[in-house]
């Protein structure tokens, strides 16, 4: 313990044992000592000196602290200190003590050194899981140091931590918790932590947005105060932006969870803008920052058209145009604003339309767009500033076709207000300044205007500029060949290049895919000698450019020319060229533009961003036009006559076809037409027939039941005139009993024998169902409620059987009658019987008829009785169901309150055999105190000590 105290306070007695030494006893210490106390120590000395021997404390003891991060896991006080040295030993911030005078080699072997111990620390991904499986505790000492030991890790060994942590299980999932600690420093180390393990991983920033990062940073955000906020919102907004750029699936999650509405406050600037300290124009910087992530061009066209969408709904489009019109905004923040609502509208239609009707605060107010092109070509404005406008006006033309008409429209005599300043005149005024940035700007501004949009190349020609007072006015596109052509005087000036090169691209998007503007371009008798010229020289590095661009609009008189002036058609200048330049030496001046290194980084991306006005030579859409015609261009050149011809009877042939296919198309659509009417018809008809088809079997069924009737009619005329002319021939009586009238009663006997026979088995169909009802009145018999219904029910069914059984008695009564009174008609027939024997049959007939009725009337409500009593049973069988299945429930529960009880048990069994043994163990303890002389007090003598005790209290509350 001395020698601890003596290696911290820095005392000794004696001489000094050097840095090495000392560190290798604490490691033998460390590993060799049995009592925590040593040990902890130990590892506070070697924390002490692990800044001063940094080399040492890595080399030597390094496997001694990751033991004791496995083995010490108990004490948090010595887990802290071993995360504190092993953070000293491997991180690199430049937090030492340095003398200005070092050099770097010295911090780079410092760097060295730290990537040497992590690189040692990571051999054993295990250890970086026991690092993660230690920021589960809670304790401040523990979890604090290990926050910034793995941020130190993911600094040094970025891609190779952020693998293990990937495939540990729940490795990003306790990182997250740490933004939910209470405790804001480890809160905001957490922060950091999560920036590292974010960066260029795609799938780690998904696991992260998906533990619902988005929804913490923001809420984080708002609890410091949005922009007014501290370092803290800088560090969520840098995570935000991690999990964001280069993320579609993150910038989809993003604007589905409606965060982008929750970014529109961020922007609620008051009207005093006095007050911006630095921190609060980083903050505003990064949330401009993450907008412009979530409507980057380089995402998928769809995804930003969606987040455009939202942002001018939520009103943050607004919000951003407010803070571009506010006075005593910051430049920085001016310009990222700019560059920001850029990107919002370009290629919405919908925004693009609101911002040109936002107007500036001014007196008389002035459209946006016109303040933002006096601030382009102001030479005294900031160069960043200038080209984030540019930008702004290349995105509100963007696929903007209206926009570009509105910008040329102020150009034309017609509309243009000597009173007011336009787009136009800015434009114009910019084009022919003595400043070259403010006429490379103009120039690709106004080329903007006319990308893509063949109607307003054609309006364009109509601009006339006077010159001068006394002088005729010239177009714009003659002027712009008079200030490329204006001589050695300010051609050959170096400054002058950028303009030069601003007006060809003007002219070169100007003329491509318009032969009227070619023809008026080529009208001019010095525009073509000039470009010769140009091409043919040989001059230095910088005019090749020119001469490149130059080589471009002529090959685009070429090309797009359709042959009107003679003097300039397609083979003259195809002859010039190969007579004054060579068709290889114009190819090549033609291929240097795309060789150029501006070039390639101007194609990269639409914003136009230079590091100085110098470099400031290409545009990003003009790199596309000469991409597509820098092809066609040479072979347009090398071509013969006779090639051209053939292609010029190609494209004939071709447009015939065209011609002819379009003619067949429309052909085909009349058919179309034409079949899909029949079709209609076809359809109708089909109905219809079906319509006559049903009604002309209803008349045929109708005309059978009508030949039908005629056939029974004639029948019965038939024997009614038989039996006329029998009863004249002969005039025999058979007891007053005619024929017909027998075999009508022979018919009614047949009848009632059917009767019988049905009654006789719907008798056998009740009696079976006596029976089930039987059997299941015995099998209910037991049940605690019905017994009583059945019992009525049963004798019920006794009676009705009598009373079935009686009524076929009865039928068999009559039947017997019937055939008794059959036979005596028959036997009628030899025998002549007085009058009054007929009466009296005819009498018992009818008896047996009305007898008869009654009995079907009494069997059709023995039917409903039986077929009420079935409901019964039926609603009898239901609720016994329903009984049964209550106590098949209730035997369920029985059974698993059984099983509880019984595990109940088995549980206070085993806690009983643990008291036991626990018991034991207290007993022997005690004994094994009391064998070593310690006093030890039974449980008899507490007891009694707590007796004594409470009679003493009860003693002084008397008193």
């Amino acid at each position: 313990m001395n020698f601890f105290r003596g290696v911290i306070s820095g005392q000794a007695a004696g001489p000094q044992p050097s840095g090495a030494e000392t560190i290798q006893k604490l490691c033998d210490r460390v590993a060799s000592s049995t009592l925590l106390e040593d040990r902890r120590d130990a590892v506070r000395a070697l924390k002490s000196l692990s800044k001063k021997y940094r080399m040492e404390v890595g080399t030597q003891a390094m496997d001694h602290l990751i033991n004791i991060l496995q083995t010490d896991r108990s004490d948090s006080e010595i887990l802290g200190y071993a995360l504190d040295t092993l953070y000293n030993v491997i991180c690199n911030d430049e937090e030492e003590e340095q003398d200005e005078s070092e050099d770097e080699n010295a911090q780079k072997q410092a760097d060295d050194l730290g990537l040497q111990f992590t690189d040692t620390f990571v051999q054993d991904p295990e250890h970086v899981t026991l690092l993660l499986t230690l920021l589960e505790e809670f304790d401040f000492h523990v979890r604090w140091p290990g926050v910034k030991l793995l941020t130190a890790l993911l600094k040094n060994q970025g891609p190779q931590i952020q693998g293990i942590i990937l495939v540990s299980p729940m490795g990003v999932s306790r990182l997250m918790d740490l933004l939910a600690d209470s405790r804001e420093v480890i809160r905001n180390d957490g922060l950091l932590l999560l920036q590292q393990l974010t960066k260029s991983n795609a799938a780690i920033q998904k696991i992260v947005a998906f533990e619902n990062a988005f929804e913490r940073l923001l809420d984080i955000i708002t609890e410091e105060g949005s922009s007014d906020g501290g370092i803290v919102v800088e560090d969520c907004l840098l995570l935000l932006l991690n999990l964001l750029k280069n993320n579609s699936s993150n910038q989809n999650f993003f604007k589905e969870g409606s965060y982008i509405q929750r970014m529109k406050p961020w922007f609620e600037v008051g009207d005093d803008n006095s007050g911006w300290s630095a921190q609060k124009v980083t903050n505003l910087h990064l949330m401009l920052q993450l907008v412009r992530v979530m409507v980057s061009p380089v995402n998928s066209p769809g995804a930003t058209a969606s987040c455009q969408k939202s942002m001018f709904q939520c009103g943050l489009l607004q919000q951003l145009c407010t803070i571009l019109m506010a006075t005593g905004v910051p430049a920085d923040i001016l310009t990222e604003t700019i560059n920001t609502v850029s990107e919002v509208i370009r290629g919405s239609q919908v925004n693009q339309d609101y911002f040109a009707s936002v107007n500036a605060p001014s007196n008389p107010p002035r459209p946006a767009i016109v303040v933002l092109l006096m601030s382009m070509v102001n030479e005294r404005q900031p160069f960043v500033l200038r080209c984030a406008v540019l930008y702004c006006f290349q995105c509100f033309l963007y696929k903007n076709q209206k926009g570009q008409g509105e910008i040329v429209a102020t150009l034309l005599p017609s509309t243009i207000d000597a009173n007011s300043i336009s787009a136009g005149q800015l434009l114009c005024g910019g084009l022919f300044s003595a400043d070259s940035l403010s006429n490379w700007c103009a120039a690709v501004a106004l080329a903007h205007a006319l990308q893509d949009n063949l109607t307003q190349k054609e309006q364009l020609l109509r601009v006339q500029l006077a010159t001068s007072l006394g002088k005729p006015p010239v177009s714009l596109l003659q002027q712009c060949t008079n200030i490329l052509s204006q001589g050695d005087k300010i051609v050959r000036r170096g400054s002058k290049v950028q303009t030069r090169v601003g007006l060809l691209m003007l002219l070169c998007t100007w003329i491509s895919n318009c032969p009227i503007a070619v023809t008026h371009f080529l009208h001019n008798q010095e525009n073509v000698p000039f470009l010769t010229a140009q091409i043919s020289e040989n001059l230095g590095e910088d005019e090749r450019l020119v001469q490149g661009l130059c080589a471009l609009l002529l090959g685009i008189c070429i090309y797009y020319n359709d042959n009107s002036l003679e003097n300039y058609t397609k083979e003259k200048l195809k002859q010039l060229i190969e007579k004054r330049i060579g068709k290889e030496n114009f190819v090549e001046k033609l291929c240097f533009i795309t060789k150029h290194e501006l070039y390639s980084r101007a194609a990269q991306k639409p914003q136009p961003v230079f590091p100085s006005p110098e470099q400031m030579l290409f545009d990003h859409e003009f790199t596309k036009l000469v991409k597509e015609l820098e092809g066609v261009i040479t072979k347009a050149v090398h071509k013969s006559s006779e090639e051209e011809k053939k292609e010029e009877e190609v494209k004939k042939t071709l447009e015939q076809h065209d011609n002819i296919v379009t003619q067949y198309k429309e052909l085909i659509r009349e058919q179309d037409a034409q079949l899909q009417e029949l079709k209609e018809q076809v359809a109708c008809m089909t109905s219809q027939n079906e319509q006559l088809q049903a009604t002309i079997t209803q008349q045929q069924s109708q005309i059978l039941q009508h030949k039908d009737q005629y056939n029974i009619l004639k029948l019965k005329l038939a024997k009614e005139n038989q039996g006329q002319s029998n009863s004249q021939g002969d005039g025999s009586q058979v007891n007053g009993l005619q024929t017909e009238e027998l075999t009508q009663l022979r018919e009614e006997v047949e009848e009632l024998r059917k009767q019988h026979s049905l009654l006789q088995t719907q008798l056998g169909d009740k009696d079976a169902l006596i029976s089930s009802l039987k059997s299941g009145a015995a099998q209910t018999a037991e049940g605690p409620a019905g017994g009583s219904d059945d019992t009525e029910l049963l004798q019920e069914l006794e009676a009705l059987r009598s009373q079935v059984q009686s009524q076929s008695t009865e039928i068999g009564q009559l039947k017997m009658e019937r055939q008794d009174l059959l036979r005596r008609a028959e036997v009628g027939c030899s025998d002549t019987l007085p009058s009054s024997d007929s009466s009296l049959d005819a009498a018992k007939m009818a008896e047996l008829e009305s007898r008869l009725g009654a009995q079907t009337s009494e069997m059709e409500r023995l039917k409903a009785e039986v077929k009420n009593l079935s409901e019964s049973r039926a609603e009898l069988e239901k609720r016994l169901d329903s009984t049964t299945s209550t106590v098949a429930i209730l035997q369920t529960e029985k059974e698993k309150l059984q099983t509880d009880v019984q595990e109940s048990k088995k549980e206070q069994d085993d806690l009983l055999m643990l008291l036991a043994d626990q018991d034991q163990k207290i007993t022997n303890l005690k004994w094994r105190l009391k064998q070593l002389g310690e006093t030890v007090e039974d449980e008899d003598d507490l007891d009694t000590r707590d007796q004594t005790d409470d009679d003493d209290e009860e003693d002084e509350d008397e008193d």
